[in-house]
């Protein structure tokens, strides 16, 4: 797995790629620097360079600065794939899921919301969108009592197994675990607080 400090690969260099390689490039390039530099320093510039393509292409697709952040800072993508299974299933689902989707955007896919660095405005409005797109839609989910206390607790455990595999890889033993084994091991613990008391 790369992680967001790598190259791009030369397929997403200068444009010459495919409609969604280029894009998928630019976002990932947008959300690491969002999260790490308050948006005033964030310059299409710099994203264009990180991405490996012109400002130009990146104008192209999202058009301003504003709403290149603003697609950075939407958990629905994620939350359409981490929530479509059944409740009783739910927990294995979660981490199989998350695992996946590092492995597909090149990052994790909630960590942002922790370790944004930019100034209180933009913050509080990733930490709303996070709770209304992940942890509300998780509550509406869920069923029987607390419904919301397991929501955000389920949050907090996802976001802790973005730490963990962020912190332990590549040479840490969740490298070498297999995505099956670590939800034999994580998800039961989820899943405890996806069924509830």
């Amino acid at each position: 797995m790369r992680t967001a400090d790598e190259p791009t690969s030369p397929a997403t260099r200068g444009g010459e790629e495919g409609p969604e390689t280029g894009r998928d490039a630019i976002i990932r390039a947008a959300r690491r620097a969002f999260t790490l530099k308050p948006y005033a320093e964030v310059t299409m510039r710099g994203i264009a360079a990180a991405a490996g393509v012109s400002p130009s292409l990146i104008v192209k697709r999202f058009g301003t600065k504003e709403a290149l952040f603003n697609t950075v800072v939407d958990f629905r993508p994620a939350a359409a794939e981490l929530f479509t299974a059944p409740l009783p299933g739910l927990g294995r689902h979660l981490v199989l899921t998350m695992v996946d989707l590092r492995d597909r955007l090149r990052g994790d896919p909630l960590l942002r919301v922790v370790f944004s660095l930019g100034i209180e405005d933009e913050r509080t409005l990733l930490r709303a969108r996070f709770r209304e797109q992940i942890t509300d839609r998780l509550t509406g989910i869920l069923t029987g009592p607390e419904a919301r206390l397991r929501a955000e607790l389920i949050a907090g455990q996802l976001l802790g197994l973005g730490a963990t595999l962020s912190l332990h890889r590549p040479d840490g033993a969740t490298a070498h675990a297999t995505v099956e084994r670590l939800a034999d091991l994580y998800a039961p613990g989820i899943q405890h607080l996806v069924d509830g008391p």
